[in-house]
């Protein structure tokens, strides 16, 4: 999609308000794709054609006149619109008939590609900035709900080895709110949350910004609303392949900004490691060269 044409959202409206100037075949599209866009948003070209009842470059030009490069352009604002939208149902439903033999290469590859896309998205001045805006905050909140508390778990585990000053922000037996009660202006809350969306993180969002902490996203990109809401933004792919929540792309990007605060810490961390490892030894945290798996 073109970078001038805004919040995908504006599809549906552009497509609404189009029906006058459109051709009888286009306006059938656009009623379509009006009427059954969580659909139509994973059709190709072909098979959209074929449902409605136009040939495949019909289709094509329809998309040239709304102003894009081409179907793959409309079709990626499409699925850009609904996928926060899906229920679980309906992801599953999208990859109800993908063949058995093709599962493991589809999804790693997916995920792969989640990978790339990342790496070329990202903005590394904005990377920068979240690193330095937690080295100086008096307390870092991780908070990560649902599908995204493992993402949140494992993120506040490793700043634990680098900050003091580390509190992970999950469903348990306090609410989010009482966990974020102390939260003030020099602290930092990083929020985690991908497709779906969960409200309850936009919520705590919004609490720790009244009370003036700063806000870090980590997200799938500029519709998410944690995009919006944050003082800062570090995005990731999350392209689902079914109804599992594709979480390799975050989780990469989560390791690499625990890599990037190590390396500014690195002779707190080494010195926090060698007590550690005194530790461990002690109480046999981790099995060693002369231990066996019959202890």
């Amino acid at each position: 999609m073109e970078k001038n044409m805004g919040d995908a959202q504006e599809l549906i409206q552009r497509l609404n308000q189009s029906g006058r100037k459109l051709s009888k075949s286009h306006r059938r599209i656009a009623e379509c794709i009006v009427s059954h866009y969580d659909k139509a948003a994973f059709m190709t070209a072909s098979r959209l054609g074929e449902y409605v009842g136009v040939s495949e470059s019909t289709v094509v030009r329809f998309a040239s006149t709304l102003g894009y490069e081409g179907y793959p352009q409309l079709q990626k604002a499409l699925q850009e619109l609904i996928r926060h939208r899906l229920t679980a149902s309906q992801r599953f439903e999208m990859t109800s008939d993908m063949d058995q033999a093709q599962v493991l290469n589809k999804v790693l590859k997916a995920d792969m590609q989640n990978i790339r896309a990342t790496i070329d998205e990202l903005d590394t001045a904005v990377f920068e900035n979240v690193v330095e805006l937690l080295l100086r905050a008096k307390q870092i909140y991780v908070l990560g709900l649902r599908a995204s508390a493992p993402l949140a778990q494992f993120m506040a585990h490793y700043l634990g080895f680098i900050f003091r000053n580390v509190e992970l922000v999950t469903s348990g037996v306090s609410d989010v709110f009482e966990q974020l009660a102390r939260i003030d202006e020099d602290d930092v809350l990083i929020g985690i949350s991908f497709p779906r969306y969960s409200s309850r993180t936009i919520e705590a969002m919004e609490f720790a910004k009244s009370r003036g902490a700063e806000l870090v996203a980590i997200t799938d990109g500029p519709l998410s609303p944690l995009h919006a809401r944050a003082d800062l933004c570090l995005t990731a792919k999350s392209d689902m392949a079914s109804f599992v929540d594709s979480l390799v792309a975050p989780l990469s990007l989560i390791n690499a900004l625990i890599v990037a605060l190590g390396q500014r810490r690195r002779q707190q961390v080494a010195a926090y490691f060698e007590g550690m490892e005194r530790i461990w030894d002690e109480y046999h945290v981790y099995l060693g060269k002369e231990k066996t798996g019959n202890e």
